[in-house]
């Protein structure tokens, strides 16, 4: 099927190619979500000033290195790709399922359905590839306000795919990260959740991380109200507050690479709909028009080709 692509750098490039909130119709006002722990935390602040520290930039630049970590039973890359240019960090908003299913006037709930099966294929391309972290979002915060019978469904999806794929994924080393307010999402799918995140948390072939119910501007205000509390309370001073100290606080601490290198979306949509919102400040983005349910291996792959002919300066220039 025919498809048009719109690559699209977040920097300059050689292809140029979803915050809680009461109620839309209201000023927000800040709401406590409960904060989840997480096993990994990025170096602390210990020093005055906003600005990183050279170790800092050291530790960020490392994170952003060519590709010298691959399994060694990998499988061979599809031609045109380089194994030392793949990205450590893929995140993908996965749009575009319900209008499949109303293209091809099928029953509700069937493109959910078939956008299930191609993030299976997608998980199984990068644990093939190397790809050491792969980041999707699932459901924002702001799809709350959706119909009652879609929200239901899409819950019954998450848990009946989790429950069906957890046994794989423990015996594949992929580990299973969920970001964001699960205090809204069904008891059962708490407990699946705690139950997935705990069996797995040993693993590292891959990361997967799925944002539920989650809010990038929520992110950054939550981790703003923690650092407010420590300073408050004396354990920090108001200038050890920086970059690092931030990302520390925010969801994407439990991953050693927080940083998307690759952002995909499907379905022709060109804007980032409050995800990961500080988290992609030098990320590459790649819009496809293809709807999730179509997207596949080829259109995978042309995004990392696409990722694989970018410049990536970090604000820096070449000589």
């Amino acid at each position: 099927m025919l498809s048009l692509r719109f690559p699209i750098s977040f920097e300059n490039a050689l292809i140029t190619p979803f915050k809680p909130r009461p109620s839309r119709f209201q000023t927000p006002t800040v709401q406590s979500f409960p904060r989840r722990s997480s096993s990994f935390s990025l170096p602390r602040a210990t020093t005055a000033g906003v600005v990183l520290k050279e170790e800092d930039r050291e530790l960020s630049n490392n994170r952003f290195a060519p590709r010298a970590d691959f399994p060694p039973d990998g499988e061979p890359l599809p031609a045109g790709l380089q194994r030392e240019l793949m990205p450590r960090h893929v995140a993908v908003i996965m749009d575009g399922n319900v209008r499949w299913e109303r293209r091809r006037g099928l029953p509700a709930g069937s493109g959910h359905e078939a956008g299930a099966r191609s993030l299976r294929e997608l998980v199984e391309l990068c644990w093939k590839w190397g790809i050491r972290v792969l980041t999707v979002f699932a459901f924002s915060y702001d799809n709350w306000v959706r119909p009652q019978v879609e929200v239901d469904f899409l819950m019954n999806l998450f848990e009946k795919m989790t429950s069906s794929e957890i046994d794989s994924f423990a015996r594949d080393g992929i580990r299973i990260s969920v970001l964001g307010d699960l205090s809204k999402l069904p008891n059962s799918l708490q407990k699946l959740i705690s139950d997935a995140e705990d069996r797995t948390k040993g693993n590292f072939r891959l990361h997967l991380i799925v944002a539920v119910s989650y809010s990038g501007k929520y992110d950054i205000v939550q981790a703003c109200k923690s650092i407010s509390q420590k300073v408050k309370d004396g354990l920090i001073q108001v200038d050890d507050v920086n970059e690092s100290l931030i990302e520390q606080e925010l969801e994407t601490n439990c991953t050693e690479y927080p940083y998307p290198d690759l952002l995909i979306r499907t379905s022709g949509e060109l804007r980032v709909s409050n995800f990961l919102l500080w988290q992609l400040a030098y990320t590459e983005f790649f819009f496809v028009s293809a709807l999730w349910p179509d997207f596949g291996k080829a259109e995978f792959v042309e995004a990392l080709i696409s990722f694989q002919q970018r410049q990536r300066r970090y604000g820096g220039r070449d000589l």
